[in-house]
């Protein structure tokens, strides 16, 4: 089972109350029991305190199923939850029941606007994770450990660079969704202040430099604990930062992408024997493949977001939860049939990727609220290897991670980069990557692709067919540029039922009014102030 050292939270240590205007938002001071200067005067506390700042990615509060929550209104669902909800709801790879009683119906319509709970509710995450990261970086700069055995301060030092990883990782969230963003680190001041604003093209750039920075702090591929960041996991994010440069920034960087592709690979990962193997309740096994995880445990992880949410949401219809390792279905979750139509055969038998959940579920979706209109997606279970349920069957919390960075993630960046054009790699190398990961699929070489195969339309779909579900599909069709506009439409895309041209402002989240009025530095994406 997991590493309960690192799963299990020293709870009392950080404890915000969230957050009401972004004056106060991004710099907490700890309010706790105990002091920050009790918690910090023992060295042994820092791996806790990091602990905290890894699960704030899975959970949302201090007490079983998220109990005792961090933060108010939507965020109590977790960043994770929240995260996949943005990701994957507003795209062809996903469609929610209850969008209306749950206040998804502008989320999944691409409608959304400054008031939205959701659209907040991932800002205000994001700097939750933020300030846990500055309050400990505030406290592990070099004169403050000093005190400490040389020992002591090598495994402080190391844990500094894995909680620099964790703030950039979501401040390149933050870089994706919402563009230009208020700026702190631990160098600012605590308490009440106008954090800056930094363009999106600025942030990019501190994320870049952060991720550079840490790289050779880091342990080396393979050599951290599992669920915590290596070198590995800097050199994934730069190589995503880099093959969306063009949105983010304006310029290619492809070559740079290539870069750090090549230095993942050459890391000493494989491809997961199985597919189905990556997203079960034995996926902590599989180091092998997975570069970086949200942890998740039945037992001492407990949340009703992360993994929970995509283990037991798709269960609808004639599906019974207990084959998935779950007492109880949640009827929450289907596809739409444009991303069903990227695979030639959908029962499976052919490319094994296809797992989709047809017995009494239309393929056309004509009522989003209808749990049967729209093919039951079945790829995350709480079953192990053995088919034996996950450690907390009774109360229907999961074992299974979240595969945030993974090896077949960079053999298909690696690909689209060479095919973007950019140097330090080959056609006949990408190929490869990609009829790696096809075999794996189909478990011959029956689905392999010729070079002349290999095109940027393959590759958005390839990129569907391997990594659905985990929370790149937004992103994606925006780089291809067929997320807004009318160059690609699904159903109900827009909100209507053939789907409909969106405005390209939706390539952005906006910040959240209460946010704007509370920070003169700030200023509303574009389109969004009315």
């Amino acid at each position: 089972m997991k590493n309960k050292q690192y799963i299990y939270i020293l709870m009392m240590v950080i404890s915000f109350g969230l957050f009401t205007s972004c004056t106060d938002d991004l710099n907490q001071t700890p309010v706790a029991q105990v002091t920050s200067a009790s918690v910090y005067a023992n060295a042994a506390n820092y791996k806790s305190v990091m602990a905290k700042a890894y699960a704030s990615l899975a959970i949302a509060g201090q007490e079983k199923g998220d109990g005792n929550t961090d933060l108010g209104g939507k965020t109590s669902n977790g960043y994770l939850r929240i995260y996949f909800n943005l990701q994957e709801l507003p795209t062809d790879e996903a469609i929610y029941t209850w969008a209306g009683g749950d206040a998804l119906t502008k989320v999944q319509y691409i409608k959304w606007d400054a008031t939205d709970e959701w659209v907040s509710g991932m800002y205000y995450r994001i700097y939750y994770t933020v300030a846990l990261c500055n309050e400990f970086l505030r406290n592990a700069t070099d004169d403050k450990i000093a005190k400490f055995s040389a020992t002591e301060i090598a495994d402080i030092k190391s844990y500094r660079a894995e909680v620099r990883f964790l703030r950039a990782l979501v401040y390149s969230h933050a870089l994706d969704m919402f563009g230009n963003v208020p700026f702190v680190t631990e160098s600012d001041p605590v308490g009440a202040f106008f954090p800056p604003r930094k363009t999106r093209a600025e942030l990019f750039t501190y994320v870049e430099s952060e991720l550079k920075a840490i790289s050779e702090e880091l342990p080396l591929p393979k050599a951290n604990e599992y669920g915590r960041a290596s070198r590995a996991a800097s050199w994934s994010l730069l190589a995503k930062l880099y093959l969306n440069a063009k949105v983010y920034t304006g310029t290619d960087r492809n070559t740079d992408c290539i870069t750090y592709a090549a230095k993942v690979i050459g890391g000493g990962y494989s491809l997961e024997p199985a597919y189905k193997n990556l997203f079960n309740a034995d996926n902590d096994k599989r180091t092998n493949e997975i570069i970086f995880p949200i942890e998740a445990d039945g037992q001492h992880t407990t949340t009703w977001g992360s993994t929970t949410y995509l283990v037991c949401g798709p269960i609808v219809g004639s599906m019974v939860a207990s084959d998935y390792g779950v007492q109880t279905g949640w009827g929450s979750i289907r596809t739409r049939k444009q991303f069903v139509n990227q695979f030639a055969d959908i029962t499976g038998a052919t490319d094994k990727r296809a797992s989709f959940y047809t017995n009494g579920q239309t393929l056309d979706i004509l009522d989003p609220s209808l749990k049967t209109d729209g093919y039951a997606i079945v790829k995350f279970t709480n079953k192990t290897d053995a088919g034996a349920n996950g450690s907390n069957y009774a109360d229907g919390l999961v074992d299974t991670d979240f595969p945030m960075i993974r090896l077949a993630d960079v053999y298909l960046m690696y690909a689209e980069a060479v095919v973007r054009g950019g140097s330090g790699g080959n056609i006949g190398t990408a190929v490869n990557y990609v009829n790696l990961i096809r075999n794996r699929a189909y478990g011959n070489a029956s689905g392999n692709i010729a070079q002349s195969d290999l095109t940027l339309d393959f590759l958005l779909a390839e990129r569907g067919r391997e990594l659905y579900w985990e929370c790149t599909r937004r992103t994606d069709l925006i780089r291809f540029g067929k997320f807004t506009g009318s160059s690609y439409v699904w159903q109900w895309k827009g909100g209507v039922k053939d789907g409909m041209t969106v405005d390209e402002k939706y390539n952005l989240f906006p910040i959240p009014a209460a946010d704007l009025a509370a920070n003169p530095n700030l200023i509303q994406n574009e389109g969004f102030n009315n």
